[in-house]
């Protein structure tokens, strides 16, 4: 059997006139999109407003073309919008284009030089942070122009000017402003079926007609089109390189690292939307994304980079191939140039409107959790803070040493922390992280709390304990015995003890019995020994996972599977708590009320994006099945007539079947095999809106194999 399946079995190649079609009507949705944005991010950018559809049209053409990232949507982003404002001020226009150009021939030999991989060890926090920062100082800067006056420089200057701004605000540049924002925030809560126009254009449209009743409110004024607005960066020998080649090392980092962080997202969204897609080419993205920066900057462009909000778009509008990232940047380049009447109607307190909107939304409270979660808060207001009262390069600066701080103490320190018995239960001191010489203070404090004379245990789930902390340790605990207390060392961590396998993937026989010990042999006992075993050593680290999912559930997919004792779902799927609704019953089989409620469920109220069904070998329903079993009569023979169908389609030359014999499996496994397409089949005769997946465990190579609908046979996923 082969072993070269790119994808999951729905994520099959689109044929050509499906995808063309696909194409054509997501790149006309994506252009409605990127055009309101790219004027608005030139407006708040300190730039040419057509330097945004400039930078529009060659993101969306060029790395369309030459990106590794196929469905991916390139443009201006909101992201650089703090720093291309602070180039424009210190050094112009013309020079912020050759900074552009510098950037992206930066962003090319990043490519080449294969460094794509480097841009991951940058930490969420930080990213997040830089993000947030940005997204607050374009929300005070364009708060301004929603006010009727004109975006200071800096958060700091904003925020001390709006007062008197407040006081001095042009009514129309409010009204028009304050509908702009109402529509964005109003038009996601509506249903799906209303929403047939993007949010941004729906807004920005409106208000440009309530502006048409307000002549004197400011609006766009366009020197000429897109063709006239193309401007040749111009060489001084007397420009500030060192500056320049400062403003070029930071386009081009930060643009590499958002437009690499947006194709893994997209990667992601193309996966839950269970379509097909090569899997994004990271260096080759740099190369297309340099190309891009380098052409936009020459013919007077923003720089460029992945835009997730638009990507989001060109996904979930049903893009197939990167024909619909190309074909958005055309319909820009023809708007621009034939419609430029259209764009001098737009009141700038609209543009300003939807930047506060897309400002505020890079502020997201999930980072937030997320740093805090992660104990990475402090790195995280650390960056903000940086990048609202310095400028990014030395917020990001502050964040990364902030980073590396926090990396510091948790390498050098441990968490040590005492719980007080709960009736007979002895004390626990529970240590974490490494435990080397700089905890022995706060871990001697923490053991002298511990009664004279009581039981202890003490957990140790540390990746390092150095000499000084172990014999500190040891000596304690040597004098706790010597007094007659009770004191237990553990490591719950340990996936070895003695001689034997503790826990980890074993199962009961292999570590609850030591050679030569007394065997209990009542029915309970090994259970209630595992029961133990996990207060011991899991209870108390997965306890905070559970902490969070106590009021709710939100899994990422329904997994039918057979009842067999060999079949571990969350074993085989590396799953956790609240991943998976499982549901297990003999021979994964689509029947019975049970199966339908648990489906219903699923579906209707948890809404998961994906239900897989897993077949396994050796599988005693399908033998059952073979031998005659499911003839009614008894509740095991009622039960397997719901199986009737896949025999069928086994002695029918189920194509499923065939490949699975003609690879060396048995008939039990063939009939396994093709049991898990019937039941997908199954599952799409009742009309399921999710993504399907067929698996099927194999148990004596512990392999799980993935089914390709379009090949019609199991395979191993790459």
């Amino acid at each position: 059997m082969t072993t070269s399946l790119p994808r999951p079995a729905q994520h099959a190649p689109p044929r050509r006139r499906d995808a063309v079609r696909a194409d054509v009507l997501a790149s006309l949705v994506v252009f409605l999109v990127a055009v309101p944005l790219s004027l608005g991010i030139a407006l708040a950018s300190g730039a040419p407003l057509m330097a945004g559809l400039i930078a529009a049209v060659v993101g969306g053409v060029v790395v369309g073309l030459l990106g590794g990232s196929p469905l991916q949507v390139s443009g201006p982003a909101a992201g650089l919008t703090v720093v291309v404002a602070e180039l424009v001020s210190r050094f112009g226009w013309q020079t912020t284009c050759l900074i552009t150009a510098g950037a992206g021939l930066l962003q090319i030999a990043f490519g080449c030089a294969r460094i794509a991989r480097f841009s991951q060890a940058i930490p969420p926090a930080v990213l997040h942070g830089m993000l947030a920062g940005i997204g607050i100082t374009i929300a005070l800067a364009q708060l301004h122009v929603v006010l009727g006056g004109s975006p200071p420089t800096g958060a700091p200057g904003a925020l001390a000017e709006l007062p008197a701004q407040v006081a001095q605000a042009r009514p129309d540049a409010v009204l028009i402003g304050a509908a702009t924002v109402a529509l964005l925030l109003l038009w996601p809560r509506l249903p799906r079926r209303a929403r047939v126009l993007p949010g941004a254009l729906v807004a920005v449209g409106t208000a440009t007609a309530l502006a048409l009743l307000m002549p004197g409110a400011p609006r766009v004024d366009l020197p000429g089109n897109l063709l006239e607005a193309i401007e040749l960066p111009t060489l001084l020998p007397d420009l500030p390189w060192a500056g320049i080649a400062g403003g070029m090392l930071t386009i081009a980092l930060i643009a590499s690292v958002e437009s690499l962080l947006s194709a893994v997202a997209v990667d992601r969204l193309q996966s839950d939307a269970g379509r097909w897609a090569p899997r994004a080419n990271a260096d080759r993205e740099l190369i297309g994304q340099g190309a891009a920066n380098t052409i936009s900057g020459v013919l007077g462009g923003l720089p460029v980079t992945g835009v997730i909000v638009r990507s989001a778009t060109n996904v979930e509008s049903g893009a197939r191939t990167r024909a619909s990232t190309v074909l958005h940047g055309g319909w820009i380049a023809v708007f621009g140039i034939a419609l430029v009447g259209v764009v001098e109607l737009i009141p700038l307190a609209a543009l300003a409107g939807l930047l506060v909107v897309v400002g505020l939304q890079l502020v997201k409270p999930a980072d937030l959790r997320a740093a805090r979660s992660h104990g990475e808060l402090v790195v995280y207001l650390g960056t903000v803070a940086g990048v609202l009262l310095l400028n990014l390069l030395e917020g990001v600066a502050i964040g990364l040493v902030l980073a590396g701080l926090v990396m510091l103490r948790r390498a050098a320190r441990a968490r040590v922390r005492i719980v007080e018995p709960d009736g007979a239960e002895p004390w626990r001191v529970i240590v974490e992280g490494t435990l080397s010489f700089l905890s022995v203070p706060a871990l001697s404090r923490t053991l002298a709390t511990v009664p004279a004379g009581a039981p202890v245990r003490v957990e140790l789930v540390v990746d390092y304990l150095d000499h000084t902390a172990f014999d500190h340790l040891d000596a304690w605990t040597a004098r706790r015995r010597a007094s007659g207390a009770e004191v237990v060392v553990t490591e719950p961590g340990a996936r070895v003890q003695g001689d034997r396998p503790r826990h980890g993937y074993a199962t009961w026989s292999q570590w609850q019995m030591t050679p030569g010990q007394e065997v209990d042999h009542t029915p309970h006992a090994p259970l209630l020994a595992g029961v133990a075993a996990y207060h011991s050593d899991a209870a108390e680290m997965i306890r905070p996972t559970l902490e969070k999912l106590a009021h709710g559930q939100a899994p990422k997919g329904l997994l039918l599977c057979c009842a067999d004792s060999r079949v571990q779902p969350n074993l085989i799927t590396r799953s956790g708590p609240g991943d998976l609704f499982t549901v297990q019953n003999v021979g994964n089989l689509v029947a019975g009320t049970s199966m339908r409620a648990a489906l219903h469920y699923a579906t209707e109220v948890l809404r998961v994006p994906l239900i897989a069904v897993c077949g396994h070998s050796g599988c005693g329903a399908m033998r059952g099945l073979l031998d005659g079993a499911q003839q009614p009569g008894d509740p095991l023979g009622d039960w397997l007539a719901s199986g009737a169908p896949s025999l069928e389609a086994l002695r029918a030359g189920h194509p499923v079947g065939k490949a699975a014999l003609a690879a060396g499996y048995g008939e039990v496994e063939a009939l396994a095999m093709v049991n898990v397409a019937q039941q997908l089949a199954a599952l799409r005769a009742h009309g399921v809106d999710a993504a399907l997946l067929g698996l099927f465990f194999d148990i004596p190579t512990a392999r799980v194999l993935v089914l390709d609908e379009e090949a019609q046979e199991f395979r191993r996923p790459v």
